[in-house]
């Protein structure tokens, strides 16, 4: 049985008084880093301010989420991408919506357009990026789908940094890496990264993400900066 469906998708955008950013990139790209960062310099300035992540590692779902990554409970890659989708819609609910009703400034550690760029890699036909741009597109379609009643950030970084300095950064750390932080799937996640930056240019400020950590953290508060003065 075949069932056409023709459509487009229109983002939400943030109807509420508070600045809502998120951190994009590969695993160390430096998104943990210059979110403390970026919260220092709001505490300084004596603006409000709340750090998420997605995805979060507390209550139910993100215990689960957790021991997926880690290996210790094994689930099929797209019951994954549910779990992540579960995961967000908690914290939309609870933490970043709530906070831009306020007027804070929300920064999260990732947004729904990690579920595009590691999404397609979960999906076994296009994990090596090497079929046509209309699979490409239809696979991302179909991710965003799920994901249009989530607020696009105001503001969307992402820190370029490419899978070999991940992966020294991710050695220094000496911790267990988790199933995405493997050479072969960071150099196709950022692959998924480059083709939604080419897709949606408007919607990322691209940092070198291999830059000094000063240099990238000083980047970021000027474009925050700008848009908190207008």
């Amino acid at each position: 049985m075949k069932h056409t469906i023709s459509f487009d998708i229109e983002f939400r955008r943030n109807p509420h008084k508070g600045l809502y950013i998120a951190v994009e990139g590969i695993d160390a790209s430096g998104k943990s880093t210059q979110i403390e960062r970026l919260g220092d310099y709001l505490a300084e300035k004596k603006q409000e301010y709340v750090l998420t992540s997605e995805p979060r590692d507390d209550g139910l779902v993100g215990d689960v989420i957790r021991k997926v990554l880690s290996g210790e409970v094994q689930v099929p890659s797209s019951a994954l991408q549910y779990l992540y989708t579960a995961n967000r819609v908690i914290n939309h609910e609870t933490i970043v919506e709530p906070s831009l009703q306020q007027g804070k400034v929300v920064i999260s550690s990732r947004c729904f357009w990690s579920a595009v760029a590691y999404g397609i890699m979960d999906r076994s036909a296009v994990r090596r990026y090497d079929t046509d741009h209309a699979t490409q597109i239809l696979v991302a379609q179909g991710i965003l789908s799920m994901y249009h009643q989530f607020i696009v950030p105001d503001i969307t970084f992402y820190l370029r940094t490419s899978a070999q300095t991940a992966l020294r950064r991710l050695s220094a750390m000496h911790k267990e890496k988790d199933i995405y932080e493997k050479e072969e799937k960071l150099v196709n996640i950022t692959k998924g990264y480059d083709w939604l930056l080419q897709e949606f240019p408007d919607q990322f400020v691209v940092i070198d993400g291999e830059q000094e950590e000063e240099k990238v953290t000083m980047q970021l508060i000027n474009v925050i900066d700008n848009r908190l003065s207008s």
